[in-house]
């Protein structure tokens, strides 16, 4: 019996670390993840987008994995929709 209290007070700096980690690292993280999934569904077309390359364009086409974008005149390119950095403008 003497042995219990002493395993249990070794845990407590563990289970502590745990959850400071959660706070500071996995909470954050899911939170961004769920604000750009959000991001992602709210997008249309001719909404002004930049892309994590940082490539600037206007959405022309929306697919169910893709998105078609217009970077000049006569340019389109076709990116996945993860990624989508941030939106510009959104039109209304």
């Amino acid at each position: 019996m003497q042995g219990s209290p002493n395993a249990i007070f070794q845990f407590i700096p563990l289970i502590f670390i745990f959850v400071v980690f959660y706070f500071l690292i996995i909470r954050p993280q899911t939170k961004k993840q769920k604000e750009h999934q959000a991001l992602i569904t709210n997008l249309k077309k001719n909404d002004e987008v930049v892309t994590s390359g940082g490539i600037h364009g206007t959405i022309i086409n929306i697919k169910e994995k893709t998105f078609v974008i217009r970077v000049d005149d006569n340019a389109k390119i076709e990116i996945d929709k993860n990624a989508i950095s941030y939106v510009e403008k959104q039109r209304a």
